[in-house]
């Protein structure tokens, strides 16, 4: 029969958690002593087996007990030597964890809105999937107009209700539309947000973002056009010696219709908006066209007003230095971390619009 005395009395000697394991694989293993007796067991008669039995079951668990409250100790022990040999200097700043970033889009969409806000303007929204004659007809664009093809434009198989066929929105410009109806006149907004096209290069992707603004009033004139965008750039690029330059040009929505050029300089081989060394062509815009202040329920012999548009991402890649659109929506987090602006930096007016990536 196996001593229990001496069992109990070596893994009190164990020193270490090696031990421990050594004797539990010694005695309780599968070729243990004591498992070698439990296998006794079924060599013996009734009898015998309700007296011996019992007391090799009480031999395992004894062991058994020993062999955890001895590991348990020795993990303790550990711990405790280890607690007290490590320090830790709270002097030290802590690491730094991962924290998210904005998206520079969300960045200039933000700035883009405070900006107008100080110059009275509301924001409008309206739905990404839209009927064509919110998106063309009511925007004096027929349907013989290139804009319509379906190289340009993303359609749906299906209608509304009335018939009329369904799209992906190529502007922001049905908001101005449906502002127009629903609030009538006069009325000052501008139309953030996400439009499609079929287009993709460097400098033009499938989906990208526009910002339109819209002002209806009586009296309106280029004049107001033209110191509203001024305004609205100087404040942008954080410069005051931005120079606009009205070009004559053509949109089905607007008569007349002038392009809109702003002054750059050159600066370590990168244009940089200020100054006037060249020209380069940043919006268009023009005075609404009557069919159009017609189409949204207005007498055009009262009211007149201006509309422009611009990309988002174009003014983000203008400010911010970056020189490829598709990098936008990679979701590079690499890119994302050098351009992307903290959570905190909510641009202001009086802090500046422009924060630091």
């Amino acid at each position: 029969m196996v001593d229990v005395d001496t069992i109990l009395a070596s893994i009190g000697y164990a020193g270490s958690l090696d031990e421990v394991e050594a004797l539990r694989v010694k005695h309780l293993g599968k070729q243990g002593d004591i498992s070698a007796l439990l296998k006794t067991l079924g060599a013996m008669s009734p009898d015998e087996r309700k007296v011996e039995g019992p007391k090799i079951h009480a031999l395992r668990e004894s062991v058994t007990e020993a062999l955890a409250e001895r590991k348990a100790a020795l993990e303790h022990a550990a711990l405790q030597a280890q607690l007290a040999s490590e320090t830790i200097d709270l002097t030290l700043p802590a690491l730094e964890t991962p924290r998210g970033s904005v998206h520079p889009i969300s960045q200039v969409m933000d700035e883009l809105a405070e900006i107008f806000a100080d110059l009275g303007f509301a924001v409008a929204t309206g739905p990404e999937i839209e009927d064509d004659w919110h998106n063309f007809t009511a925007l004096n664009m027929p349907e013989s107009h290139p804009a319509r093809a379906m190289h340009d434009t993303f359609y749906f198989p299906d209608r509304d209700e009335q018939g009329r066929e369904m799209l992906l929105r190529t502007h922001t410009s049905p908001v101005q539309i449906r502002a127009m109806i629903e609030q009538g006149a006069p009325i000052r907004v501008i139309a953030p947000g996400r439009v499609y096209r079929s287009d993709s290069d460097a400098t033009h992707t499938p989906m990208f973002h526009q910002i339109e603004g819209l002002v209806i009033d009586k009296g309106i004139h280029l004049g107001h056009l033209k110191w509203t965008l001024e305004t609205f750039l100087k404040a942008y690029f954080e410069r005051d010696d931005v120079v606009l330059r009205l070009r004559p040009s053509y949109f089905p929505f607007t008569e007349p219709s002038v392009e809109v050029d702003v002054g750059y300089t050159m600066v370590n081989g990168k244009r940089v908006v200020g100054g006037s060394e060249g020209w380069m062509e940043v919006l268009g815009s023009g005075m609404v066209n009557r069919k159009v202040i017609a189409a949204a329920g207005l007498d055009p012999d009262e009211w007149q007003g201006f509309a422009f548009g611009t990309g988002v991402d174009r003014l983000a890649m203008l400010k911010y230095g970056m020189d490829d659109l598709r990098a936008f929506f990679d979701g590079d987090v690499r890119w994302l971390s050098h351009y992307g602006f903290s959570a905190l930096d909510v641009p202001t007016l009086s802090a500046g619009v422009g924060t630091a990536a």
